[in-house]
């Protein structure tokens, strides 16, 4: 999986910078975005566009989403060379969503560099962050590939309908970080990785199954492959920093227990909050609302959420619900090979070191 996602990463990048240069000129903005009513200042959308997002996009990211998606055009038997920026609609917006992500999370580092906001600026990172959302819609609004007119109405309503979605996770997630106590359930925490890492992933298997014209049961089935996969995800990645926390190692460009230092309300914070004694779960709670931590706070967390079993049960969730996404497959339409591929994902995804 690794192989795939190296031989495609260059080839996506190269895709992205079709849409969004790393050199922005007059001829560009005249083409992608219409002819002035006055004078366009290509310096500043330079400035506050291209450096901004380039910089982010060259920290690293093996590029999954856009990769996910090409294996699935060539597993619905389409050639995905001709539907490449499509394929990087999910990519620009996961890394949209990041940009935003880290302002209201108030990150410092992103990838092992400081969070764009505070390179550039909240006001340039908000925009450029919001940019990304509708970049994508100029995709379909100049009709790469050919689609008619019925299968790109299909697209932007999934967008619409997807992006909406993934505010309703953000949503969730930012009014359980405003909140002392742990009162999310584990429902409503899956609800909120469908809808917030769910959703991007979602667009990402939804738009080869419009495109090449599958049925709506076999887009149903591998939205949901995507949907479990991502919450999978997800979670994997809130193990990831525990792990990363208790090995001091900083290979994750975070900081030492970053998500603990943010107040996040994780699936093993929940898990804990239920399983822990009472007096555990008042300092947990204590310990995630403090406006800073010491590291000995950080490893205090840490050591309730063992306690309490939490780690171990969010790994064994995360595993249960890649199986989940293994068995959504819908194999008889698959390329046999592609189908394997996509499987496999799966296990990558929550098994990655980094």
């Amino acid at each position: 999986m690794r192989d795939v996602l190296a031989d495609w990463q260059p080839v996506i990048d190269e895709a992205i910078a079709e849409v969004l240069p790393r050199e922005i000129d007059e001829q560009y903005l005249t083409d992608f975005f219409g002819a002035p009513t006055y004078s366009y200042d290509p310096e500043a959308i330079q400035g506050a566009l291209s450096d901004p997002i380039w910089d982010l996009l060259d920290r690293g990211g093996k590029r999954w989403r856009a990769v996910l998606a090409v294996q699935l055009f060539e597993g619905f038997g389409a050639d995905p060379t001709e539907y490449l920026r499509y394929a990087i609609i999910p990519e620009i917006l996961h890394n949209g969503t990041i940009i935003v992500d880290d302002v209201e999370d108030g990150a410092s580092k992103r990838r092992g560099e400081p969070a764009l906001h505070l390179e550039y600026g909240v006001d340039v990172a908000l925009n450029a962050g919001n940019a990304m959302y509708f970049l994508p819609l100029k995709i379909v609004t100049r009709n790469s590939g050919d689609l008619d007119a019925e299968t790109r109405l299909d697209v932007y309503e999934m967008l619409m309908y997807e992006l909406n979605r993934t505010h309703l996770g953000q949503g969730m997630d930012i009014w359980w970080h405003n909140k002392r106590e742990i009162q999310a359930t584990e429902a409503e925490y899956c609800e909120m990785g469908a809808c917030k890492t769910g959703c991007i992933g979602r667009i990402v298997a939804r738009l080869p199954a419009i495109i090449t014209g599958q049925s709506e049961e076999t887009e149903r089935r591998v939205a949901e492959y995507a949907e479990r996969m991502s919450i999978a995800f997800q979670i994997g990645d809130d193990i990831l920093d525990i792990e990363h926390t208790l090995d001091q190692a900083g290979e994750f460009g975070k900081e030492f227990g970053n998500d603990i230092r943010e107040g996040k309300k994780t699936l093993m914070a929940i898990h804990a909050a239920e399983h822990a004694p009472p007096d555990e779960v008042a300092r947990l709670e204590e310990i995630l609302w403090a406006e800073d931590n010491t590291d000995g706070e950080i490893m205090e967390a840490i050591e309730i959420y063992q306690s309490a079993g939490s780690i171990e049960y969010a790994r064994e969730r995360a595993e249960d619900l890649a199986r989940q996404a293994r068995e959504s497959l819908p194999r008889e339409q698959l390329d046999p090979e592609i189908a394997e591929r996509l499987a496999a994902f799966t296990r990558f995804v929550i098994e990655r070191e980094q």
